[in-house]
Order: structure tokens, then sequence, then C-alpha cells
């Protein structure tokens, strides 16, 4: 794909292991683009078994693998639920680059007790997921879009979004609403952008097999999942997503925008 060497992208939530944000990082590395990861700093012991068996160091280990492919890497803990955190993360990326080109929202709440109806949900979960995953979005597009405004040669904003934001099931109000909102944002923020040369889009993963879905078994749960889920007949990978978001920031992604793409093996149909 045209359009990446020697730019600069931003990635949000990027230290897992097995994740969506690391591949999306190493993909840009190897397409030459300089890549900034963020990560919430999590303490070790919060690490899942298979981090600490590897040694994992969160956005370091993710930053030498930057580095290995060929990239320039710059990691940062930063909270995109906090607009000061992002406003100086927008600084320390210019200050570091002098440019930025392409963002991509991956950051996102952790699966946990939101998981209930409605009339169960805290007001404590509800506005941890809505913080981070749409708010944090929109602070982070907020701030990012007027350094791409002022910078004057266009760009690319990719949200991570979920099918779970057409989808709607039940017990996942918190989560759905937010991706649904993610949704909307996108497609706003893309008309006002489009004059700018900006493009703005969300992809909406399926079901990826990552950590976030380890309180599903990986044995007969999880295939029933798959099988009664998925067309194409396997869980996604990160590496999937990352395929998206480089043609979406590329030259043969330039005219694309508004749009929020599902990329789940054919789960949805919704558009």
């Amino acid at each position: 794909m045209e359009g990446l060497k020697g730019k600069v992208a931003v990635v949000t939530g990027a230290g897992r292991m097995r994740s969506i944000g690391r591949p999306i990082a190493t993909a840009f590395a190897r397409a030459g683009v300089a890549v900034v990861l963020t990560g919430s700093g999590r303490p070790p012991e919060r690490y899942p078994d298979d981090e600490k068996a590897a040694g994992w160091r969160d956005i370091a280990s993710v930053a030498e693998e930057v580095r290995s492919a060929g990239a320039e890497a710059l990691e940062l803990i930063s909270d995109v639920a906090d607009p000061q955190a992002v406003d100086e993360l927008v600084g320390r990326t210019l200050d570091r680059f002098g440019r930025v080109d392409f963002i991509v929202n991956n950051a996102g709440a952790a699966r946990g007790t939101d998981r209930v109806p409605v009339v169960d949900l805290s007001i404590e979960d509800w506005h941890r997921v809505m913080d981070v995953n749409l708010h944090g979005t929109f602070y982070m597009s907020r701030a990012f879009g007027r350094a791409l405004i002022e910078q004057g040669e266009g760009g690319a904003i990719v949200n991570i979004s979920s099918i779970a934001g057409k989808l709607l099931p039940p017990n996942t109000a918190a989560y759905a609403a937010s991706k649904a909102g993610i949704q909307a944002l996108t497609a706003c923020m893309a008309r006002e952008m489009g004059q700018h040369d900006i493009r703005v889009n969300a992809i909406c993963p399926g079901v990826i097999d990552t950590y976030r879905m380890d309180d599903i078994d990986r044995g007969a749960a999880w295939q029933q999942l798959i099988d009664t889920m998925i067309p194409l007949g396997r869980a996604g990978s990160g590496d999937d997503i990352a395929a998206m978001v480089l043609f979406l920031c590329s030259r043969e992604g330039s005219w694309i925008t508004g749009q929020s793409y599902n990329v789940d093996g054919g789960s949805a149909v919704q558009h």
C-alpha cells in the first residue's frame, strides 16, 4: 500500500501481547511508519500469565518490536479518558516527530462487571466504559484533529469500534452504547473534516482472539461461539484488524471516509 512510508501514527491501547493494538503498531512499522504507542501503565501483577511467562513489558515490548522492524517508536503512558493527558500526548508527539498523520483510537475498557442487564448496571461501570471508549475517542479525535488541521497535509483517524454497536446484544448496554456512539462520532466528524482532506473511519471487529476474551475458555465454549456466530468458521486475529487500519490510512483508501466497517468473519451484516 502506498502513502505510508515516512508518516507518523499514534496507536492507543498498544501494550498487550495478545491484542489488536500490538499488530496495528507492528504493521505500521513494517510499512515504514514511526509509531507513538500509548498504554495505561498497568502494574505487572495485573498481567495475564502468558505475559508474565514471556517477560512482557507492555508498551516497552511493543516499542522494541517496532524498532526491530526498522521504524522509530515513542512509548508513553497516557490516559485517553483524561483530556489534559491527551493534550500532553499531542504535544509530546509533535515535539518528537514534528508531525502526525494517522490516529488509531484503539484503547478500550476491559470486559467486566458491566456485562449485566441495564437495571443491574452500576453507575460506576457505566461511566468507566463510557469514559474510556467514547469520551476517550472524542478527546483524542478532537485534540489530534486540531493538530491535523493546523498541519494542513490531510491525514486519517481510525476508530476501533465493535459489531456490538450494531448488533446491540443484551447485557452489553454500556459497551454497545459506547461503540454505537463511536460510530456516530466517526460519521459526524468525517463530514466536518473532509474539507481538510482528513478521513475519519471506524472498524467494527467481531470475535477476536485476544486477552479481552479470556473470560471464555478456549475449549468447547469457544468453539460453540465460533460455530454459532462466525460464518467463516474462525475467530479473527489482531492482524485482520491491522490490515484494514493500514488500508484506510493508505493512498488506496484515500476516497473512503465516514464508514464503519465490519471485520468479523460474517457475523454482522448491518451497515
